[in-house]
């Protein structure tokens, strides 16, 4: 199954510096996968994995910003064609593999990387979406406890991964990710100052020494509360939304 074209958008992201094709009817990315690309800390040429990547809009991104070698593991079909096409059209270079994250193929368990990112579904069983692209992509049928497991076996020794999740089960994550990897840094992401957060980005060291750094939260939009046409994003949130900065913890 593919998306015929006038099934999709051809939508800005990076204030027009990258444009990517996503379905009209379905998962649609915002604002989460950006951050995941701003948070994740690699250098030029190293190796980064994601796991999920949907339409590629958080690995594009961050090979928008920095030269590394990304390979995307995507479980359905139409978006995994969507992400080759995204990164082809946009002239990054990018690997994308068909596969559930549970049954990677033999090319991706026999390889570890610098870096793992990943954007997993927030949702628990229950109530689904009738589209079901958008039910797949946002309502766990992996237990997040997998995800986290599998991104830590294909991290290399003192490799990073890098996820965003509601900021509900920060607890869980961090249970899940100790013993096995430490300096854990916590960046909050807050609507509004003021506001709860309602979103974390969380950074672990593979094999790194147990302990956990919280830091102070990225307020995504000016004033108490939304007034006027446009968008209101802070200065923070400009330059990683419009300019392709990274996310300073």
């Amino acid at each position: 199954m593919r998306f015929a074209d006038d099934e999709l958008t051809y939508d800005a992201f990076l204030g027009g510096k990258l444009r990517l094709w996503q379905p009209r009817n379905g998962y649609r990315a915002a604002t989460d996968p950006v951050l995941l690309a701003a948070a994740c800390s690699a250098r030029p040429d190293q190796s980064v994995l994601e796991l999920g990547c949907g339409v590629g809009t958080a690995s594009l991104c961050l090979r928008s910003r920095v030269d590394v070698q990304i390979t995307g593991v995507e479980v359905q079909p139409a978006y995994a064609e969507l992400a080759r096409r995204n990164a082809a059209e946009a002239g990054l270079k990018m690997e994308v593999l068909d596969s559930d994250l549970t049954s990677l193929p033999p090319d991706i368990r026999s390889r570890t990387f610098d870096h793992v990112i990943m954007n997993p579904p927030y949702y628990g069983p229950g109530m689904s979406s009738p589209n079901i692209g958008r039910d797949t992509a946002l309502r766990e049928q992996t237990p997040l406890a997998d995800w986290v497991d599998i991104a830590l076996r294909r991290a290399k020794p003192k490799g990073c991964v890098s996820v965003i999740h509601l900021a509900e089960r920060l607890g869980d994550l961090i249970e899940m990710l100790n013993p096995r990897a430490g300096f854990i840094e916590i960046k909050p992401i807050a609507a509004r100052a003021g506001k709860p957060a309602k979103r974390v980005v969380i950074r672990a060291q593979k094999g790194r020494a147990s302990r956990s750094i919280l830091y102070n939260p990225l307020v995504l939009h000016d004033g108490p509360e939304h007034r006027c046409d446009g968008d209101d994003y802070s200065h923070a949130a400009r330059r990683i939304l419009r300019h392709g900065s990274s996310l300073e913890f």
